[in-house]
């Protein structure tokens, strides 16, 4: 039995997981999916001192409290700095790195460096009221909806879960500079259906950290694949590692 450990993106909360969540528990294994400080049951906590290292040290704070080991850690999303943060701090605890649709960062880089459209939304929450926080992004027509989910109860379901974005979560560089943390195995999912203008993916060296040969797997959906194919992407998450 494995323990999936399921971090969320930008705007996002844990309940974001919970059409996943049964899939992998009834293949027997421990499903955690918390939210991460500013979000779900921790919105209270929103702020304009929330970072990225906030974010990390919420995940290595529940890895250590609950004793975890042989943790398949996946990120969403911005939640791909906040994994390889975490991977860097304790890759003892780390068994695999599953990056979903996810920023893949170099060591010392922002998310800005990463997807560098996310400037623009620091820039636009320069000149509003409230200059440290980023809303929600809007539901787009057809076929890119909200993040992805063009099913309208769905995106409503959706748009219920999700809150502001602290600026400064966008601005703290990753630190990736544990050469422990380079055996860790690395899947990467890509979600291949409609994205917006500006988004870049990165194309993943053929080559992982550990030398082994890269593990990238498609999946036919928007960016919110644990909502809109929740069963194909438990598949992948499934698969033994490289």
């Amino acid at each position: 039995m494995s323990t999936f450990l399921l971090v969320h993106g930008a705007w996002h909360n844990g309940r974001c997981w919970e059409r996943l969540a049964p899939f992998l528990k009834s293949a027997g294994h421990r499903v955690l999916a918390p939210s991460l400080t500013g979000y779900g049951d921790k919105a209270h906590l929103l702020g304009p001192e929330v970072g990225l290292d906030t974010h990390v040290e919420d995940v290595l704070k529940l890895i250590h409290e609950e004793d975890l080991s042989d943790v398949v850690l996946v990120g969403h999303s911005y939640a791909g700095l906040v994994i390889s943060s975490v991977a860097n701090e304790a890759p003892e605890r780390i068994a695999r790195l599953v990056y979903l649709d996810a920023m893949v960062p170099e060591h010392g880089e922002t998310a800005v460096d990463v997807q560098p459209v996310t400037q623009s939304l620091i820039d636009l929450a320069a000149g509003s009221a409230s200059t440290w926080r980023i809303p929600p992004l809007p539901e787009l027509p057809p076929p890119f909806g909200l993040f992805g989910v063009t099913d309208p109860t769905d995106a409503a379901w959706l748009r219920s879960l999700l809150s502001d974005h602290p600026v400064r979560c966008l601005q703290q560089p990753v630190r990736l500079d544990n050469p422990a943390a380079r055996s860790i195995p690395r899947t990467h999912i890509h979600c291949v259906g409609a994205q917006p203008e500006g988004i870049v993916r990165r194309p993943v060296p053929a080559t992982q950290p550990n030398g082994s040969p890269a593990r990238v797997r498609e999946l036919p959906t928007g960016h919110d694949a644990m909502i809109t194919m929740p069963a194909e992407l438990a598949t992948l998450l499934l698969e033994p590692a490289q």
